[in-house]
Parts: C-alpha cells; sequence; structure tokens
C-alpha cells in the first residue's frame, strides 16, 4: 500500500516506516514542521519517499496518516482531495489531552474520521464523540541489549524541558540530582546543563551508560525513551502516571506517585550494580514482548485493511 504521512515524531515514524508498505513524507525546501522531509537522525528504508506539495496531487494513495488537525487543509490544499471521503484517512492521536474532563473532546469528534491512540490511557480519557477508534501501543525498533551502567549517575531523556515544566516533570530534576548524579539529554536542555542533538544511536549508547533511567513526566501518553531504556536492559524509575503504571512491570525498577520513594529507589539501584542489571533484564525481556516492532507493524496492518476496504 501506499501511506502519506507527514514527518512529525521522528522515533514514532521510525518504527512505522519499518513496514511492507511504501510511504511518502511531503518536504519543503526549508524543511519546516510541514515538509520536514526524511529523518536526519534516525535511520529509515528506502521505501520513505519524500515529495514536494506540488508532487502530491493525482498521487495513488491508499491511506492517509493525519497527526495534527493542520493537516487536514494541508490534505485538502495540496492534494485536492477531501480525507475520509476522497481517500481513507484516519488521524493518529500522540498525545494525551489537556484540560479538565468534561473539556477532552478530540479535534476531530464528530468528522468521521478515525482516530489511532497510542495507548488505552488515551483511548479512555479523549472524547471522540461518534469516531471510531483504534489503540496500537508503542512498537519500537530494537536498539540491542547495549546497558553497560558503567557510570553511577542516573539517565533522563526530555524534549523541551524549559516550556513543558511541570507536565515533564523539570521541577523535579532537583530532587533526584539531590540524592545521584543525574545527566539530562533531549532537545533544547542546554539551559539546563544537559545534552543536546545527540543522533538517536549516541543517545542509547550514552543512556546505557548510566546505571539506571529515571522518568520524571508527569502527562504524556508513553514517553518512547522510556520504552526503549528499557530495551536496552536499564532499570527504570518511573512515576505511576497515565499508562506508565500499566507498562513498567514491578521488577523493571520502580514505579510510583510517591517522588520520595522513587527517589530512594533511584539511589539503591545506583548503589546496587547486581539489582541494577537483574532489573534492566526484566525491564527488556517485558519491552520486548509488548512493545516489540512486529506486533506495532501487525496492529498497523489490520487498521490499514480495516480502512481502506
Amino acid at each position: 500500500m501506499n501511506v502519506l504521512l507527514w514527518h512529525v515524531h521522528g522515533s514514532y515514524t521510525t518504527a512505522l516506516v519499518q513496514g511492507s508498505h511504501r510511504y511518502f513524507v511531503p518536504v519543503l525546501p526549508d524543511r519546516s514542521p510541514d515538509g520536514l522531509g526524511r529523518a536526519r537522525t534516525w535511520q529509515w528504508p528506502d521505501s520513505v519517499v519524500e515529495l514536494p506539495p506540488q508532487d502530491l496531487p493525482g498521487l495513488d494513495v491508499d491511506l492517509i496518516v493525519i497527526q495534527r488537525p493542520r493537516e487536514i487543509e494541508l490534505v485538502r490544499e495540496w492534494t485536492g482531495r477531501e480525507p475520509g471521503r476522497d481517500v481513507p484517512a484516519v488521524f493518529l492521536e500522540h498525545n494525551a489531552p489537556q484540560g479538565t474532563i468534561n473539556d477532552m473532546r478530540h479535534p476531530v469528534a464528530g468528522t468521521g474520521l478515525p482516530v489511532v491512540h497510542v495507548t488505552h490511557f488515551n483511548d479512555l480519557f479523549w472524547d471522540c464523540g461518534g469516531s471510531k477508534t483504534y489503540v496500537v501501543e508503542h512498537g519500537v525498533v530494537d536498539p540491542g541489549y547495549r546497558y553497560d551502567g558503567e557510570l553511577e549517575r542516573c539517565a533522563i531523556v526530555i524534549n523541551e524541558p524549559v516550556r513543558r515544566y511541570r507536565v515533564t516533570g523539570t521541577d523535579l530534576i532537583s530532587r533526584f540530582s539531590a540524592a545521584v548524579a543525574v545527566d539530562l539529554f533531549g532537545m533544547q536542555t542546554t539551559a539546563l546543563g544537559g545534552y543536546d542533538n545527540l543522533s538517536q544511536d549516541e543517545l542509547h549508547v550514552e543512556m546505557a551508560r548510566r546505571r539506571v533511567y529515571v522518568h520524571p513526566i508527569r502527562w504524556t501518553s508513553l514517553g518512547l525513551s522510556l520504552i526503549e531504556a528499557m530495551m536496552l536492559g536499564m532499570p527504570v524509575v518511573a512515576l505511576a502516571t497515565t499508562e506508565v503504571a500499566d507498562a513498567v512491570p514491578r521488577d523493571a525498577g520502580a514505579v510510583s506517585t510517591n517522588v520520595d520513594d522513587l527517589v530512594a529507589a533511584a539511589r539503591e539501584l545506583v548503589r546496587d550494580a547486581e539489582r541494577a542489571h537483574q532489573a534492566g533484564r526484566a525491564a527488556r525481556a517485558y519491552a520486548l514482548e509488548r512493545f516489540g516492532l512486529q506486533r506495532f507493524l501487525d496492529d498497523w496492518n489490520r487498521i490499514l485493511e480495516d480502512v481502506s476496504c
């Protein structure tokens, strides 16, 4: 099948384009958010083809994956077709809803566009009206067991930790760093003394050198960096919020809403390398079973067949 989608989330798209289909991604000369084109810090197969907007009208497309409300208008403008009517389309929702529970109505609720959620938590909390919904839990390209844990430090991965301060639990980092050494990785972390703009492979190498992975994020669907840390074989210490409470087994480290307990768990794992390795192996085994790439691609294939028929 031919699938049209925008490059919005690099890690997620990296997993999605491992499928057996052909994927078209719009590209603009300045590679701005509406036309990022192919990834430059992730490895994508040759089946991903970037096309400028002028090449999209008349393109043979079996499914359009929309990830932002703005893309509905871009489909109309750049292809001349109405998504969901002239061409099969789904809305892939990456985010947990914001606001009070009664106001969590999805932007495409009632439009007829099916919504694909990345967690059961999101499916529960978003009000999609009468729209059909699917849940495809994350799938991750296995980076391999890389855990070394040679550095008695904790790794934290947060994108935009200043702008998303409380959402990402950036304010909690100081509570961890008072007890254990912490290294912050991600985009736009320089203001906090972190490590910016590493390639995915470089990031995985650096994460795996740290003794523990800490996930302080309060409100997100389910951080792919958390799953990647588990697949690397790292023990994890995570807030039991949104989907995490169901996605991380207890023997993989520690999961709680009590920050003091999490700080204590991180400190103990940093001090006890044998226990850290044991928890990391449990984390990897669980992540491979639940978030393996083939299960993810099989789930998407079922949606492709259901929506495009």
